[in-house]
């Protein structure tokens, strides 16, 4: 029994997921071929120059977050990379053959993906996701944020006229009515087969508790380390990069800079050069108030340019030279310093640390607020010092010598892949800690086949043991 049938319902949501199902086992005959040729087409609703404008000018007019061009490139960014990644996948049949270990790996559909989208990337995030649960053989059905439904939704009349072209059902594909209401998005969660959350904490709590099999996402706040040794100029073009890409909207982007006296001066005298503002004390509690006007950080702020903020916090004369970055002096973490928290726009605050081993442990105490799990960033000449985060922050990606929030979900010049989901494993109360990729939405069946047998002697496992300790 499904999980549709196993639920009597006649609403409009179990209508969606009895069409979905329908159109999934249709789907899940094709051969690798058949779905790579499905892929490619969803891929080409969202690449197709003019499409991708289209999507991009409607997610900024209809959210109000971000900009137009910095969309463009993520939409293209994002699904062409992923479509390199899927290439040459294998997600249909055998996938997996290991003789020596007598195992055989089968690829399986997980069934109908529910898809929980934020308005921070209407266009990107879903198409992702779309794309990672076609090849698996999966039918997907988005649930958007309210107000990146439209722009959602124009997104899937691309990608039906897509499928057509191949001969794909077009339920495979579809879209929560709108008006969007937590009700009917906890409905879809119970009644699909595996949810994929990406946005805020809430829904990735709502995914957990759905009673379905889900996959979210943490909390971004990443921090950024630049040491003695770093090539500071280097550092700054890839921070500013990374900080100002569509108005810092993403959970990648640098929420805070750890900078060792030694470059201290320097590293900001970079980042001034390039665009940034550093604001005096007087300047700082007036934005402390305009980004948390009751203790919640304000829409107001949310995905909007550094120039914009400036006009609202009253500066007029620093909104006439068009600030990249706002920057401010932090030297405290928590609640009572907001600062050191997830900004969500060209905001970012700066710390100073004595040495590598005092910035580590500063970025280990703005994790232990918020952001645990995520990344960490590193501007260094030493390679040791990579590994002495990944060896001992909570994180899950340490991203050395470049623009993190290009680089953190997958880029053409490191070996991630491209996704817009992030795992955070245990720290972020995840339930992974990889970039979201196609081989989530697969279930996998072993077959195993006996071999030759491998059983240790008793001194091939204790003798070590006996040796330091005795066989007592």
């Amino acid at each position: 029994m499904n999980r549709v049938e196993s639920v009597v319902s006649d609403s409009p949501v179990a209508a969606l997921v009895a069409r979905a199902r329908a159109a999934q086992r249709v789907y899940e005959t094709w051969s690798q071929e058949q779905v790579d040729m499905a892929v490619t087409a969803a891929g080409w609703a969202i690449i197709e120059p003019g499409r991708n404008r289209e999507l991009a000018e409607l997610a900024v007019a209809d959210t109000g977050i971000g900009n137009v061009d910095d969309k463009i490139r993520k939409n293209h960014r994002k699904t062409f990379g992923l479509l390199r990644d899927l290439q040459h996948a294998r997600s249909v049949g055998v996938i997996a053959e290991d003789a020596a270990r007598g195992i055989v790996e089968i690829a399986r559909p997980v069934g109908v993906v529910c898809a929980i989208t934020p308005s921070t990337n209407p266009g990107a995030t879903p198409a992702n996701k779309i794309l990672n649960a076609l090849k698996g053989r999966n039918a997907v059905i988005v649930a958007p944020s309210p107000k990146g439904w439209s722009t959602a939704a124009r997104l899937v009349e691309f990608i039906h006229a897509q499928l057509d072209r191949v001969g794909a059902p077009r339920d495979l594909v579809q879209l929560l009515p709108s008006p969007i209401t937590k009700q009917s998005t906890a409905e879809l969660m119970k009644l699909c087969d595996l949810v994929v959350a990406t946005g805020s904490q809430a829904n990735v709590r709502a995914a957990y508790a759905s009673g379905t099999p889900a996959f979210g996402v943490g909390a971004g706040n990443v921090a950024g380390i630049v040491d003695e040794t770093a090539d500071v100029a280097l550092a700054a073009d890839r921070i500013v990069q990374s900080k100002t890409f569509d108005n810092a909207t993403s959970c990648s982007s640098e929420n805070s800079l750890v900078l060792i006296d030694a470059v201290r001066a320097a590293t900001i005298a970079a980042l001034e050069a390039r665009g940034a503002v550093l604001l005096d004390a007087a300047q700082k509690t007036t934005l402390q108030a305009l980004m948390w006007p009751e203790g919640k950080l304000s829409p107001a702020v949310i995905g909007q340019s550094a120039t914009e903020i400036a006009r609202k916090a009253g500066w007029a004369d620093i909104a006439a030279r068009q600030p990249r970055i706002l920057m401010v002096e932090e030297d405290g973490i928590g609640h009572e310093h907001p600062f050191s928290g997830e900004k969500l726009s060209p905001v970012l605050a700066l710390f100073g640390a004595a040495d590598f081993d005092a910035a580590a442990r500063i970025v280990a105490e703005i994790y232990a607020f918020e952001g645990a799990g995520h990344s960490v960033g590193l501007h260094s000449r030493v390679p040791e010092r990579a590994l002495q985060l990944g060896l001992t922050l909570p994180v899950s990606r340490v991203i050395v010598d470049q623009a993190h929030c290009i680089a953190t979900g997958g880029s053409f010049d490191n070996g991630l892949p491209f996704s817009l989901s992030m795992g955070c494993g245990t720290w972020g109360r995840n339930t992974f800690s990889d970039n979201m990729n196609y081989r989530h939405y697969l279930n996998i069946t072993r077959i195993s086949r006996p071999i030759p047998e491998r059983v240790p002697t008793e001194q091939d496992i204790f003798g070590a043991f006996f040796a330091r300790h005795g066989a007592q």
